[in-house]
């Protein structure tokens, strides 16, 4: 029950200060979370937990909740400044990943000091990376342009002053179960189990679409600032 109670806590930091990033910093707030949010996500999905859930056992990794914000951000990059801007914060989140794989793995490489602590867990956590790298490059790459597309068609349908919370959660609940496909596929095969790879794939993805649900008031609240920026 700890994890639950927790896990609700967790989240409600990480839309607060998603929040904050965006009220403080504006446009360079989202671009400057994506790319933080993008490496922190692949640092959290090496830990797996269980959550028990009415008696039953459910395993899934974390992250969820810091990927889920990448698409908010994306999303109110597209609401608020438009599609060309949300696609230049998604490469902007690509080379972030590319540029800290790279650093890390070159860290790896130094011959640590006799007395050194710190290689064991770096390489437990990072030497996974490239691997991580690769399955979330691709799942990134496509589930975030995938998202934009979806997220302009029904902008476009709808209007653009309707709808908001259509357009947010199909957009997302489309491209997290595309995302989670592709990234658990290449990441995690031959890691786990077959049946613990299908919990982690179906939590992972449910948990994604639970909380892009649950963020959409967050989302309005975020429309709602009046950025300086936007105000010249």
């Amino acid at each position: 029950m700890f994890n639950l109670g927790w896990g609700i806590f967790f989240i409600a930091v990480n839309f607060a200060l998603f929040l904050a990033c965006y009220r403080f910093f504006g446009r360079v707030g989202l671009y400057a979370w994506i790319g933080f949010a993008t490496v922190i996500a692949n640092i959290q999905v090496t830990k797996t937990i269980e959550l028990s859930l009415f008696s039953f056992g459910i395993i899934m990794t974390l992250g969820n909740t810091m990927y889920t914000s990448i698409s908010m951000s994306t999303d109110m990059l597209n609401e608020k400044y438009g599609p060309q801007a949300a696609r230049k914060a998604i490469w902007f989140g690509f080379f972030t990943l590319i540029a800290s794989t790279i650093i890390m793995q070159m860290v790896l490489k130094f011959q640590p000091q006799e007395t050194d602590f710190a290689q064991e867990s770096l390489q437990t956590i990072f030497g996974l990376m490239p691997r991580l790298a690769i399955g979330s490059l691709l799942a990134y790459l496509i589930s975030q342009f995938l998202d934009v597309r979806v997220y302009g068609y029904l902008r476009n349908k709808f209007g653009a002053s309707n709808q908001f919370w259509i357009r947010t959660n199909v957009s997302t609940g489309v491209s997290q179960l595309v995302d989670s496909i592709v990234f658990c596929a290449i990441a995690f095969i031959g890691l786990y189990t077959f049946n613990e790879w299908l919990q982690i794939v179906f939590t992972t993805y449910i948990f994604k679409f639970i909380i892009s649900v649950i963020s959409t008031p967050v989302l309005y609240w975020a429309r709602s600032f009046k950025i300086k920026e936007e105000l010249g």
